[in-house]
């Protein structure tokens, strides 16, 4: 029943990509400046590709929108990192890294073993320390998230009892599920709840760094292809 902040964060490098008619090379072109944080397209492709596998989908499948979204994230994600900057920010432990990437493993059947694990990361143009480096920031980001807003949320129960009737009863009646004591759920739907009024707040913080940052979007409308593009 819980939703989760989805985050995804990759440092910025000069690389050089070769041009598929020639053997001419050209530098990552800019498509976007965060402060003084420079968002490469070779950024952009690789935030496409890491939220591919870690949401179980084909590259492919990705709509354009999707795509072009995935810039406006990176620019949210690069705020919020100048936020981790602080001292006493929390950083994610190498069990939990573990945990996370353990999820995501599961949504892929042929990665039950080491060699169809790694053909999968390759897939994705991905290998072992690239990811847990961003699992481990996608998680000091929710963290962060979690750590500044939660502390604002306050759920009543009035707020709990009126979501189980009139939410959550109608679904498992149109299911033709039993229905389920109020007492049995009510610490679910309150997590429910507080992770939505999180959604809210963070948005709402979000609007404000963009205020106070200086942003510039040089990207194309056109969205970056899939791999090997």
């Amino acid at each position: 029943m819980g939703n989760k902040v989805s985050i995804f964060i990759f440092a910025a490098v000069l690389v050089a990509m070769p041009f598929s008619c020639s053997e001419a090379e050209v530098i990552d072109r800019i498509v976007a400046t965060v402060n003084s944080h420079i968002i490469l397209q070779s950024d952009w492709d690789d935030a496409l590709h890491y939220e591919a596998f870690s949401s179980g989908r084909s590259l492919d499948r990705l709509t354009a929108e999707e795509r072009r979204s995935a810039l406006d994230h990176l620019i949210d994600q690069e705020l919020l990192r100048e936020q981790l900057r602080s001292p006493d920010s929390q950083h994610a432990s190498a069990e939990e890294v573990d945990s996370r990437i353990a999820e995501i493993r599961k949504q892929y059947p042929n990665a039950n073993n080491e060699a169809g694990w790694q053909v999968l990361l390759q897939s994705y143009g991905l290998n072992e320390k690239d990811l847990r480096n961003r699992v481990a920031t996608q998680l000091d980001l929710m963290s962060l998230v979690d750590t500044k807003l939660r502390p604002a949320v306050n759920i009543d129960n009035k707020s709990i009892e009126s979501y189980y009737q009139q939410e959550l009863l109608p679904q498992l009646h149109q299911k033709g599920a039993q229905s389920v004591p109020l007492a049995e759920v009510s610490g679910k739907i309150r997590e429910l709840l507080t992770q939505k009024k999180i959604t809210q707040l963070l948005t709402a913080w979000l609007k404000n760094l963009r205020a106070g940052s200086q942003i510039r979007s040089e990207a194309m409308m056109t969205a970056p292809g899939g791999p090997g593009q």
